[in-house]
């Protein structure tokens, strides 16, 4: 579907009705098992000499039509879906790596990305370096000759920081360093960090694929060669697989991925606006702001700026009194969902996270996070006003 609209491509990614008896959607594969027609082409099948599926633990109609209409949304080679995001984040990155390796990574980052990052240090003798990924150099600077991994996510969970993919890839290129990127927050409909040059590009589909809050999975895509060894390693070998009904959910959310994210983009503009004009409001840290440090980037890399908004309030007892009054919005751990879901970072997501390196993060204690929905932005303004005041 080369050169159609990312709406046209939404709707149709993934189709391949000639193979499904005409079904425009895919039919949800409840097996386990598939049928050979006979040992030779079972044994070929079984030992991935020829296309085909025998165990859904290891490929199933149903997720290879959710991995291809990813893999167009990105337009990357190949994508591969697991049981989570995490499942995703793990396998991309320990498909790249072994003991004694360096990866790189920005100091504003998902917690659970750092808690891999941590037990990979503590129980698989890798290094994990913590860089202000704002400056591209720092990926340069941080390099010795052990690294195998560049590692970003942009923007930030939860403080919405920026790294320029474009440059951090140029500075991988040269030493044939693969680079992941995190593309949850900004989603496929407002980047495509393959086009930046990065290798692969995880996504917790939990969230904007998916989009309605009933569903946990994750996906890779990029490069044949990294998606196939992630399949035929750490996918076959820790077992993250998707089930066939989730995939079809993430398939049916990616059909409104781009009417979803519209909304969301232009709700969480409007938003970020009306808390930045609130005195209670120290700060507010959303990419679409001209006040937001790295908007020329945003507007250079995005095609929109998403529906995450970070913002502080000044003190942590401020922050509680905040999300306990909200009435629309619901206060839930997640993201990326039509309705608009408010956290209070310190205790929930990021309360494993050190103090030091929730400093170096941004995440202050009075630090709240907002993913916009798509309810009207006047309902939406008006129960954060009466929460805040």
């Amino acid at each position: 579907m080369a050169g159609k609209s990312i709406f046209t491509k939404a709707v149709h990614a993934g189709e391949e009705p000639e193979l499904h008896h005409g079904a425009i959607n895919t039919p949800i594969y409840h097996t386990a098992i598939f049928e050979f027609d006979d040992i030779s082409s079972g044994a070929k099948i079984h030992n991935f000499e020829e296309e085909g599926y025998f165990y859904s633990r290891l490929g199933n109609p149903t997720q290879t039509a959710m991995e291809k209409a990813v893999a167009e949304m990105e337009q990357a080679e190949a994508a591969l879906a697991f049981s989570s995001g995490m499942a995703a984040i793990s396998s991309a990155v320990m498909s790249m790596i072994k003991s004694g390796d360096r990866i790189i990574a920005p100091e504003s980052l998902y917690a659970a990305t750092r808690g891999l990052f941590r037990f990979l240090e503590s129980d698989w003798g890798v290094e994990a370096v913590y860089v202000d990924a704002t400056d591209p150099e720092n990926y340069r600077r941080a390099m010795s000759s052990n690294t195998r991994l560049f590692y970003v996510e942009t923007p930030s969970n939860p403080v919405l920081r920026l790294t320029d993919i474009e440059s951090v890839c140029a500075f991988a290129e040269k030493s044939s360093i693969p680079v992941v990127c995190d593309n949850t927050f900004a989603t496929s409909f407002n980047q495509n960090p393959l086009m930046l040059g990065a290798s692969v590009v995880v996504h917790s589909a939990t969230k904007y694929f998916g989009g309605h809050s009933d569903l946990s999975a994750g996906v890779m895509a990029g490069r044949r060669e990294a998606i196939e060894k992630a399949r035929h390693t750490t996918a076959r070998l820790f077992g993250g697989s998707i089930a066939p009904a989730t995939a079809s959910l993430v398939l049916r959310g990616i059909k409104t991925l781009p009417l979803r994210m519209e909304r969301h983009n232009s709700n969480a503009l409007a938003v970020a606006r009306f808390l930045e004009s609130q005195s209670v409001v120290v700060k507010v840290n959303y990419p679409g702001l001209e006040s937001h440090p790295q908007h020329e980037l945003a507007k250079r890399q995005m095609r929109g700026f998403g529906g995450m908004i970070s913002f502080d309030v000044g003190s942590e007892e401020k922050a509680k009194a905040v999300v306990d009054r909200v009435g629309l919005c619901t206060l839930a751990t997640s993201l990326g969902s039509v309705e608009t879901i408010i956290q209070h970072s310190v205790s929930m997501t990021d309360a494993k996270v050190s103090p030091e390196e929730r400093e170096r993060s941004g995440i202050t204690p009075g630090l709240i996070r907002l993913s916009v929905g798509i309810e009207d932005v006047n309902d939406i303004v008006d129960d954060l006003r009466q929460a805040l005041e």
